[in-house]
Formats: structure tokens, sequence, C-alpha cells
């Protein structure tokens, strides 16, 4: 049976602390294991990745083999239904669409001592996208991470993507090319994050990585952050649903396990404020899981990870949520915005009882790529702004130096730098 939690239970803050802490960080044999992948790549490039692939991924490369060629991906492309095509082109329109207008802009001025302050933005100069692949394949997740990569203005995109037994979906090989995503390696895991932060002899270092993936591909991330910049350390799935009694149990089951779905340690939580309503869910959630492919995983994940939380009222939904600070929060009630306002720790946020989160998996706009583990406290979720960087821009004449030099020599003084305070009186 799901864990059941009831606010007004004198145990409540006891059994939630538990809940908001049920998931633990990598085991030290991940954390090991990756540590000898990355030195062995460093060392050895091609030949460690190439040996590396054909150990977890059963597949027997050669450096000339590493990269998908040009004829294979247009072949992928065709291998899709009109259907998938369509809905992808689909999506990666809105994604564009969407990042553009995130685009920041440059700005100069003169303050009133007639110094020239201002930013202005550049693109990084190469990114590495890692895109799941094995037990599921995700072609949203090319659309998500390359395209604002693009609207940013990165020039080169590496992609690396897992072949296990040489297996790419099709899908994922289409949406790159729908992307404008060309560089496309067929190596996965942590020998993949090693070979794009630290290069190969075919594969070029980029200067950022980003991307989901498994346990060791997050711990690849987390390691090699400092050689290359990382877009966060990705964790198993969350959604956290706030529904009232008013909506369709069924359609809150199934968006409790459509996160579910992806991972034995993924997280779904529902709150409400009715507990009648909280029994219909539960049942639904079993009805269900009978019908998924996926059963098994949804299962594990709903019985060891899933809560049900019954509160008094809705308006102490917003103070649970921000300690749990979750990836996906679905507000299913009549009045989303009330309690929107008071939410400020989650990944993204879905707005009333017709916006289920897979819609801001595949199509809405925003990219899927979110804070999970409840870094949403301190991060938020992809965009364009990952691939930018933001250079100040300083300038004095003679006037406004002597307007503001002298106290930066005295700050100087302060600091005991000598040769800070004298580089500026030289010139006053």
């Amino acid at each position: 049976m799901v864990h059941r939690l009831r606010t007004h239970d004198k145990n409540f803050a006891a059994t939630f602390k538990a809940l908001v802490h049920l998931r633990e960080t990598a085991a030290p044999d991940v954390v090991n294991a990756v540590k000898n992948i990355l030195w062995d790549v460093r060392e050895v490039g091609d030949k460690a990745v190439i040996g590396f692939t054909e150990q977890y991924d059963h597949l027997k490369l050669t450096p000339k083999t590493l990269r998908v060629g040009a004829g294979e991906i247009a072949r992928a492309r065709k291998a899709c239904s009109k259907g998938v095509i369509k809905a992808l082109e689909h999506a990666a329109k809105r994604i564009r669409k969407y990042h553009k207008k995130q685009l920041p802009e440059n700005l100069r001025y003169r303050d009133k001592h007639g110094v020239m302050l201002g930013w202005r933005w550049n693109a990084i100069d190469a990114v590495g996208l890692y895109v799941p692949g094995g037990t599921a394949a995700y072609p949203s997740s090319v659309l998500m991470n390359a395209i604002p990569a693009q609207m940013a203005g990165v020039a080169r995109i590496a992609m690396v993507v897992p072949a296990p037994k040489g297996v790419i979906n099709p899908a994922v090989l289409a949406a790159a090319d729908i992307a404008g995503v060309s560089e496309i390696y067929r190596i996965g895991g942590a020998q993949a994050v090693a070979a794009l932060a630290y290069g190969t002899k075919t594969i070029a270092p980029v200067d950022k990585i980003v991307g989901p993936g498994n346990a060791y591909v997050a711990e690849a991330k987390r390691q090699v952050f400092g050689k290359v910049g990382i877009d966060m350390i990705a964790g198993p799935s969350e959604i956290l649903v706030v529904a009232d009694a008013k909506n369709k149990p069924e359609w809150i089951a199934a968006d409790l396990l459509s996160q579910a779905e992806h991972d034995v340690q993924a997280q779904a939580i529902l709150i409400t404020d009715s507990e009648a309503f909280a029994d219909k869910v539960e049942r639904a959630v079993a009805a269900t899981l009978k019908a998924l492919p996926r059963n098994a995983i949804a299962a594990a994940s709903w019985k060891d990870y899933g809560a049900i939380i019954v509160v008094k009222s809705l308006k102490e939904a917003p103070a649970l949520i921000d300690a749990l600070a979750p990836e996906h929060v679905e507000l299913a009630v009549s009045k989303p915005e009330a309690l929107a306002t008071h939410i400020r720790h989650a990944g993204a946020l879905f707005m009333g009882r017709f916006t289920p989160e897979a819609v801001g998996d595949y199509i809405a706009g925003p990219s899927h790529v979110l804070p999970t583990s409840r870094t949403a406290r301190f991060s938020s979720g992809l965009s364009v702004f990952d691939f930018l960087k933001r250079t100040s821009l300083i300038g004095c004449d003679e006037r406004s130096l002597k307007a503001i030099g002298r106290d930066a020599a005295r700050l100087a003084d302060a600091e005991g730098l000598a040769a800070h305070a004298l580089s500026v009186r030289l010139r006053l």
C-alpha cells in the first residue's frame, strides 16, 4: 500500500520529513566505478571508450564507426511514421518559439560619473548532449536539449546516445535531424561523458555537457564538473499533483503514473483535501497499472516512493510543495493561480485540470529538463541561459576615473594590496 500521510496526524511532521528525504544519493560503488571509467578514458581515449561500449552495450566499434553517418540518420528518419515526424516537427517549432523569447539583450550605459558599464552575452562554443537510450529512448530529450542551445547560438553540438547491441531508436536520430544535430556518436554511460569532457582522437572535447541519464551518467557529470560545465545532476523523475475532489480519479492516477513509469526510483505524490477522493485515486492507480506496458517499473515506484498526503485545506499545499521542491507540480484545481502565487520551489508548474505534465514533456514549449531531488530550491530548468555567458563591460576615461579612483585605491590599501592601489593612483 502506498504511503498515506495526513497533516492533522500527531506524527505528521516526522513522517513528512522522512518522505522528503526518502531517496538517497549515489552509492559508493557507483562513485568508484565512474571514477575508474573517467580515468581510463582520459588516459587511453578511443580505445577505452570502445572497450567500455563493448562491455556494457555489447557493441563492437572502431574509431571509424563511433560516429553515426549521414546515411544512417536519413534512413532512420524514413523509418519513422509520418505521424511521428509531424509530431516532432510540431514540437520543435513550439520549443524554438518559446526559447527565442528567452534571449536576453546586451546593455551599455554611462553612470553619473561618466563610467561606461554594461554586459554582453556570448554563446558557449561547444556543447555535448547526452540522450538516454537502452531501456527507454527519448527523442523528445533531443529537442528539449538541442534547441535551447541552438537558439542561444552554440556553434557545435555533439550528441551521444547509447546503442545497446547496435540499436538506436530511429525517432531519436530523426529528432536530431529535425533539430539540426549531425555530430552523433553511438556511445553512452560514464564513458560517453568522459569522451565529451576530455576528448579523444575521434571526439573533440566540449565546454559543457547537458542531458539526463542513469546514475552512472549523473555521477560522471558530477565528477567532470570543473573541467567542463554541466546543466545539473539529474535524478529520477518526480511529480506532485494537487487535486480536489472535482477531478476524475482516472485522470489523476494517469498523471501520477506518467512519471512513476520512468524509473523504479521515480516519485509520484498526490496532495488532496478529500480522504474519499484519495481512496478513489488509489484504486484508479491500481486499475491503471494493469494496462501499462511498464507496469512493473511504475508499480515499484508507486509502492516504494509514492505518497498521498491528505490536508485539511489546499491552502496547506504550497508549504509542503516548497519543502519537497519537486520537478513537476500539477495544480488540478479550479483556481490554480491562487495556489501558484504561493509556490516558490518547483521545476515547472502545470496550471489547471487540462494541463497534464505529459504536455510539458513533449510539446508545450519549455524544456522538460528540470531540477530534481529538491534542487529546485536553488536551480531552474534548462533554458537558453544555460548556453550563454555574460561578460561585464567597464570603461573609464580620465574624468570618470578621477571620480571613482580614489576610493578604489583606498579600498586596495585597506586590503593590503599595494599594487592594486598603485595601478589606480598612477593614472590620477
